[in-house]
Parts: structure tokens; C-alpha cells; sequence
């Protein structure tokens, strides 16, 4: 059975549609984690303490707090295919003015936090429509190995975007990994306009974003128990857990001394992690209940962050991401398909958007939070505190949620 649902994944690969969609996406995430291992370093360069660090993590996923919700409600009711491709030219302009700016000696860190705010803005505004294009593409019961395929093409995207970043570090520069983000947004965009299906617009006279409909999305989606444990676990690892990641270039350089190298190695290892746990997801039954999968790994998430908050030996970080990748990629990829299969169509965006809020804003809360800890207790300390959290927290929401009923199908 696992070998047959292994095979019938991979040949998803093998469609037009699907297969065009997830190439142009892996080299658009190449572009987007060269870039995060660039950002945070230039920012580290340029003296900014820890705080601006966290600060600048909270820019990029804040606004999904505030418009998340919005984005959603343009997936269901605005063409798509235009929605991703506006907000992501705009954000395209944001590294090709670190570019610019580097060139000519000019960049200061409330620039590239700005930047940031920027990016995150249209993120948040067109993410709810990427998201949702994998059910668009596919039939029902193939959601969950296309959720899995695509996670594996961005866990893909973390071992070669990192590499790609140590490479051009060391011989173009800082210059050299912006250059490339800016470039890789070009075929995303012109796969969005050509292979991804149209979508209807909403009818003339209609109101695009109607508070009323957008907030009646929203309490359906959150009537479900099913669905709001799966959310509360993935808000709960977002706030407490991904902030490991958002830290590493502190362990790497002023805890190990690391190089920039050491930095791009360190989120590659999270990647390979991330690489094997989607793989791994291939080969399980569309049709299991993956609460338990997402609650206990979930749980190991935030036991790995108190394993990398006690280790000395720099030697055992790349170790310790590797597991952390394979924990965050298998629990909040099954909470995702979990959520997609159950959304009916109407409201699959809104669906998606509060799977982003919960994801995003927990880090958006988790790096600003953080920030101020390291801040004043230091990495370690300020780790250790996150991970015993998260491990309680999650064994409570797993207590609930696994009692809950499974959430419908949807038709």
C-alpha cells in the first residue's frame, strides 16, 4: 500500500500542469533561501544586535497578522493567477534594491527591515493564493500527495538555496544572493500566468471583499474542532519552536564562532530534514488520520529546541536542524492537508489564510518575543525557555485535539 501511494505521488510530477508548477516554484524558493541566509547575515554585518535580528523576522511574517485574512478572501473570489503575479513582481523590487544598495555602499539595517516589511506585506496578500493552487490542480483525493510533493520541492529548495548562497557569498558577495532572489521570481511568475487555471472574478457590482462573507469564511473554517486543533498546533510551533531557525546565525556566530558558511550549512541541514520528512509523507495512505502524526512530531519539535539550546559542540547543531526539519515538515504538512482536504471549495482560500496566519504570525510573535529574551538572557537561555514550552504546550493541545471528531471531507 505505502509503495503504491509512493508511486501514484511521484506521477503527479509527470503532468503538465502540476509538474511545470512545482519546477517553477523550486527555483523561486532556491532564490527566496539564498536570500534568507544573505538577509540575516548582511544584517549581522552591519552590526545590528539580536533584537533587530528578531525584529526583522517579525517584519517579514507580522503583516500576516493584519491582512492574511484579506488574502484569503482574494483566492476565493479574484483571478489567482493575477493576484500572485502583482504581489510577487512587487516583491521581486525588494531584493534588486539590496542589490543597489549594496553596490553602491548605502545600506543601512532599517532599510533591509523595511524591505522586509514589504515583502511580507505581499506575502501575506498572495500566499492564500499560491497555497491554494495545489487543490486547483489536482483531484481531491490527490491533495495530500500534492501538499506533500510541494512541500518536498521547498524542503528541495533549503538544501540548494543555502548551498547557492555559501557559493556566491564567497565569491560575489552579499550582492551576489540578492542578485539571484531577484531573478528567480521571473519564471514563478510567468508559470502563474500561463499553466495555473483561470479563476472567476467576482461578479460586476459585487464587492471583492466583503467583511460579512469573509468573516462567516473564518467561523466556518473555526466550527470545526478538527480543524482548530490542527491550527492551534501549528500557531503553538510557529511561536515556540520555528524560532530556532530564526536564531541559528546567533548560535553559529557568536556562540560558535561560525562563518557564513558554517550559517548556509546550519539551514541546509533543517532542509535535508525538511527533504526527508516530506518524502516520508509520500508513501502514507491520503485517507489516515494524521493528527497523531502532527501532534508528535510536533512535540519533538520542541524537545530538539531544547537539545540545541544545551549542546557545546558546534559539530552537533547541523544534527539537531536535520531532526528539527523532519519534526516541523511532517507535523505542519499533515495539519495542511489535513485542512485542504476538509475546505470546501468556496471557502479553501479563507482555509488556507488561517493556516498562514497561524503559521506566520506564531513567528512573527516568536521572533519579536525571542528577540527580547536573547536580548537580555542570551541564546541559550532564551532557547531552553522556548523548547520546555512547547513540549507542554503541545502534549495539552494534543490531549483535546485527538479526541476531537475528524473534520468532513470535502465534496
Amino acid at each position: 500500500m505505502q509503495d503504491s501511494a509512493f508511486r501514484q505521488s511521484i506521477a503527479l510530477l509527470g503532468t503538465r500542469r502540476f509538474g511545470t508548477f512545482w519546477f517553477a516554484s523550486l527555483l523561486a524558493n532556491i532564490g527566496t533561501w539564498a536570500q534568507q541566509v544573505a538577509q540575516p547575515w548582511l544584517l549581522l554585518s552591519l552590526g545590528a544586535s539580536p533584537f533587530l535580528l528578531g525584529l526583522d523576522a517579525f517584519a517579514l511574517s507580522a503583516p500576516v497578522l493584519l491582512l492574511t485574512v484579506v488574502g484569503g478572501a482574494l483566492a476565493d473570489r479574484a483571478d489567482r493567477r493575477r493576484t500572485i503575479a502583482y504581489f510577487q513582481s512587487i516583491q521581486m523590487l525588494c531584493p534588486v534594491l539590496l542589490v543597489l544598495l549594496l553596490v553602491t555602499g548605502a545600506v543601512q539595517p532599517w532599510v533591509v527591515i523595511v524591505l522586509s516589511l514589504v515583502v511580507g506585506i505581499t506575502d501575506a496578500l498572495s500566499m492564500p493564493s499560491f497555497q491554494s493552487i495545489v487543490p486547483s490542480i489536482v483531484e481531491r483525493e490527490q491533495i495530500p500527495s500534492g501538499i506533500a510533493l510541494n512541500t518536498t520541492q521547498f524542503n528541495l529548495s533549503r538544501i540548494l538555496g543555502p548551498a547557492l548562497a555559501g557559493v556566491l557569498m564567497a565569491s560575489a558577495g552579499l550582492a551576489g544572493a540578492f542578485a539571484v532572489s531577484a531573478l528567480s521570481y521571473v519564471p514563478f511568475i510567468l508559470v502563474a500566468l500561463w499553466v495555473l487555471p483561470r479563476t472567476a472574478r467576482a461578479a460586476p457590482g459585487a464587492r471583492l471583499l466583503d467583511h460579512h462573507q469573509l468573516w462567516a469564511g473564518v467561523r466556518e473554517v473555526l466550527h470545526e474542532p478538527g480543524l482548530r486543533g490542527g491550527l492551534t498546533t501549528v500557531l503553538a510551533t510557529a511561536t515556540l519552536s520555528a524560532p530556532l531557525l530564526t536564531f541559528c546565525p546567533v548560535l553559529v556566530k557568536e556562540v560558535f564562532q561560525g562563518s557564513a558558511g558554517d550559517f548556509s550549512t546550519a539551514l541546509g541541514a533543517f532542509g535535508v530534514g525538511g527533504l526527508i520528512g516530506a518524502i516520508g509523507l509520500l508513501a502514507l495512505d491520503p485517507h489516515r488520520d494524521r493528527r497523531p502524526l502532527s501532534t508528535w512530531f510536533a512535540t519533538a519539535y520542541g524537545a530538539i529546541v531544547v537539545l540545541a539550546a544545551l549542546n557545546r559542540w558546534a559539530w552537533v547543531l547541523p544534527a539537531l536542524l536535520v531532526l528539527a526539519g523532519v519534526a516541523m515538515t511532517a507535523s505542519n504538512a499533515s495539519v495542511n492537508a489535513l485542512l485542504q482536504s476538509s475546505a470546501p471549495p468556496h471557502i479553501r482560500g479563507q482555509t488556507v489564510s488561517l493556516f498562514m496566519l497561524a503559521m506566520r504570525g506564531g513567528m512573527a510573535l516568536g521572533s519579536l518575543v525571542t528577540g527580547a529574551t536573547v536580548y537580555w538572557w542570551g541564546v541559550r537561555d532564551a532557547l531552553l525557555i522556548n523548547g520546555v514550552a512547547a513540549v507542554a504546550v503541545h502534549l495539552v493541545i494534543g490531549r483535546f485535539w485527538l479526541r476531537a471528531p475528524l473534520p468532513r471531507q470535502a465534496s
